[in-house]
């Protein structure tokens, strides 16, 4: 990506402590933002030996006719138990580019897949979302994870910004405060928080940090 910058997070926002059930947990934020992109949000999460945690989503500046990339892994000792990936599409549709290199892709025939929860309307047909059964599971779905990220790098690096007032800006947007609506209900990842930190807190966590929307200008 070009022209990568860090953003500024308020210290008890990017290095948060606590402990769950006896076990320490520690959560780490990385913000920048780049070309195209107003957030690259990367969060490791790590609870004692028990659990580490891998969230990032890549939300683009709504001038810019990108997806959303997304991805979460959940690992506990040995092995992956969740893994999900996506280029979420803001317009209409994914870029014609995009969606033809991912129809390219050869997917692996994962032994188990996962059910998308009920508000995951805002994924795309392309969604990985699986259980890896093995290691040889887990090497093709982070290999799949870099080839999705390869085809998004590669659409960046030529596009040009519509206008602020373009009607496909507005609907990037529009599209993209949904989406962040949308994740706000999955009540798995604020029950845990609230739990160790208090509800106030994880609603302002979940709000500022996690899918904070876009500004409207």
């Amino acid at each position: 990506m070009t022209d990568v910058e860090p953003l500024e997070l308020a210290p008890d926002l990017r290095n948060i402590y606590g402990k769950l059930g006896g076990d320490d947990l520690v959560i780490v934020n990385e913000l920048h933002q780049a070309k195209g992109f107003r957030k690259l949000h990367i969060e490791t999460a790590v609870l004692g030996s028990s659990l580490d945690i891998l969230h990032a989503v890549f939300f683009p500046d709504p001038l810019f006719d990108l997806p959303i990339f997304g991805v979460d892994l959940v690992a506990v000792p040995g092995t992956i138990s969740a893994a999900i990936v996506d280029l979420s599409p803001v317009g209409n549709s994914l870029p014609v580019f995009i969606k033809n290199e991912l129809i390219k892709l050869e997917t692996p025939s994962f032994k188990s897949v996962r059910k998308i929860p009920e508000w995951g309307d805002i994924f795309s047909p392309y969604v990985q979302f699986i259980s890896p059964k093995d290691s040889l599971e887990n090497e093709y779905f982070l290999n799949l994870v870099d080839q999705f990220l390869k085809i998004l790098i590669t659409y960046s690096e030529s596009i040009r910004p519509d206008s602020i007032n373009d009607p496909k800006t507005i609907e990037r947007y529009r599209k993209q405060v949904y989406y962040c609506f949308q994740q706000k209900r999955n009540d798995k990842t604020r029950n845990v928080l609230a739990k160790i930190f208090g509800l106030d807190w994880a609603n302002k966590y979940i709000d500022k940090v996690l899918f904070d929307s876009p500004l409207r200008t």
